[in-house]
């Protein structure tokens, strides 16, 4: 089983260039299963339903999202579709879920979105006792968990890989934009990466107008961020999954213009 993780899209033009690149990879990689983070696709904060309808036709699994969530309206029209998966440590009573299981080729998959605390413009649950919860009521009903965890700290993430090592199948992270070179399996065969990257623009601040981003460090004025254009990278991250026993094999990152 090999599962695709995609980087953040960041804005109409990074759902662009995964349509271009996503049929070619799952060709070449075999990819059975595809999990995109979509909270930055539409104008850089949050989805519009136009985009899910484009993730949708682009066959993509599951659709999961962080501290944009809310970033666009038009997601309270399809936030309870199966296919969307909003952070689980969200205030009780949120509309959404923080989970979805899925069958792909005789497997039971679950695929988990946490939010982090530390250094995050959000208030949320504990990710770690609400991930822990989740966990406890599912492990006996999947074949494989996959968590999607949505946080600033690089600290805080390696923790949670720590946390849930031989707990869960594979934990990558999202939401920094920048692809870490940490990929690895642990001894309990859970696949790891601090974070995936993103699927955007290029020459950017992290998706992101260059001019515009150095005039809000340069001045420290709340500049209206703007997201980028010109040509995209393609981030994301690749875990092989032994069909036995369901333990990652490998992790592989993907980068590329």
């Amino acid at each position: 089983m090999n599962i695709l993780a995609v980087g953040d899209i960041v804005g109409e033009n990074g759902v662009k260039k995964l349509k271009e690149v996503l049929p070619n990879i799952k060709s070449k990689y075999n990819i059975d299963f595809v999990i995109v983070n979509a909270e930055n696709s539409a104008g850089g904060m949050g989805i519009t339903s136009s985009i899910f309808n484009d993730l949708k036709e682009m066959k993509v699994n599951t659709i999961t999202m962080g501290n944009h969530t809310w970033g666009k309206k038009d997601i309270f029209s399809f936030i309870d579709n199966p296919m969307i998966v909003r952070p689980a440590n969200y205030s009780k009573g949120v509309v959404g879920k923080g989970y979805g299981i899925y069958e792909c080729n005789g497997k039971k998959i679950a695929v988990i979105n946490l939010i982090g605390r530390t250094d995050m413009p959000i208030q949320s649950d504990n990710p770690f006792t609400a991930v822990q919860e989740i966990v406890d009521s599912i492990s006996s009903n999947v074949d494989i968990i996959v968590v999607d965890f949505h946080a600033e700290a690089t600290a805080e993430k390696i923790a949670m890989k720590y946390y849930l090592d031989g707990k869960v199948t594979a934990l990558f992270g999202t939401h920094t934009h920048v692809q870490t070179a940490d990929e690895e399996v642990t001894a309990s065969g859970t696949g790891y990466i601090t974070d995936i990257g993103m699927t955007g623009p290029k020459k950017s601040v992290i998706g992101m107008d260059v001019d515009v981003s150095i005039k809000r460090f340069l001045t420290s004025l709340p500049e209206r961020y703007k997201l980028a254009e010109g040509e995209c990278i393609f981030n994301g991250c690749i875990f092989s999954i032994n069909d036995d026993n369901c333990r990652t094999e490998k992790v592989t990152r993907l980068f590329f213009v």
